[in-house]
């Protein structure tokens, strides 16, 4: 091959490859999901159109991922028919466990838990996810939190689990036992991002000690007019279903809030902190 050929291709392999790495991490965010009804399909309808437009990287699910029966029909009926366009455009989702979800969810494939209550992943270079277990979170889950957040040296530490630490919701609220376990970690470890369901509509906190909380939890359930707006209230919407996009890249973590029409009721951008 002449010099010149091989150097411009050198140089096109170079530009692909910065490009792929410049390339934001694309994740959805959906709570208290497992109904199978119309809620359900319309919010992964909206998802659809989302991933068609620009290809979402992995879906992250906050627990509650089947209400009811959950049998074989039922993971069927909640989770693989309203998702099978994304399932189908091999859409990795990656689960924790609800209060409404029977032990055993961990073993089932499509939630990506490989048998395990709480796990951690790296979805790309620079991006920790730490998934856990809220609803019986021990001292062995502990333990190995402390660990994990010890080890970790990326730059975006991203906490999803069930119960919120921080939620301006009348039903349920913040979970004061599970904070006073979790967020001095989160500080300590310079964990930026948590998200949660549990509370089925959506808000946004004010940043807690340098921490940004989400509240996801209104993918298919609706508890409208739930919010008690607050001083910690950045933002919410319990008017409709809605559901979290996060696209990260290094210096910042944009995110936007969508309804179920696919209105924008929230969207803004963390910088790259501590």
């Amino acid at each position: 091959m002449p010099q010149l050929h091989k150097a411009a291709l050198c140089l096109c392999v170079s530009l692909l490859s910065a490009a792929t790495v410049e390339k934001p991490f694309r994740c959805a965010v959906i709570g208290d999901t497992g109904t199978g009804g119309r809620a359900q399909f319309e919010i992964a309808a909206r998802l659809s159109d989302l991933h068609r437009a620009s290809p979402i990287d992995s879906v992250l699910m906050l627990g509650d991922n089947l209400y009811g029966g959950q049998k074989a029909k039922d993971y069927r009926a909640k989770f693989e028919l309203p998702y099978a366009q994304l399932l189908e455009s091999g859409v990795p989702f990656y689960a924790v466990l609800g209060n409404h979800d029977a032990p055993g969810q961990e073993r089932y494939a499509q939630f990506h838990m490989d048998g395990r209550r709480y796990y951690t992943l790296a979805p790309r270079e620079g991006i920790r996810l730490f998934a856990l277990d809220s609803s019986r979170f021990d001292a062995a889950q502990l333990a190995w939190l402390k660990e994990e957040l010890g080890r970790s040296k990326e730059v975006w530490k991203i906490a999803f689990f069930h119960h919120p630490i921080y939620s301006s919701g009348a039903r349920h609220g913040s979970d004061l036992a599970l904070r006073s376990q979790l967020e001095p970690l989160f500080v300590k470890h310079g964990v930026s991002v948590v998200l949660s369901g549990h509370d089925h509509f959506y808000e946004r906190l004010q940043a807690q000690q340098g921490v940004h909380y989400f509240v996801a939890g209104g993918s298919a359930k609706l508890r409208a007019g739930n919010v008690r707006r607050t001083a910690m209230t950045a933002s919410a919407f319990d008017r409709d279903n809605s559901f979290l996009m996060l696209e990260i890249e290094k210096d910042e973590v944009r995110f936007r809030a969508i309804s179920r029409s696919g209105q924008t009721v929230d969207e803004g951008s963390i910088p790259r902190g501590r």
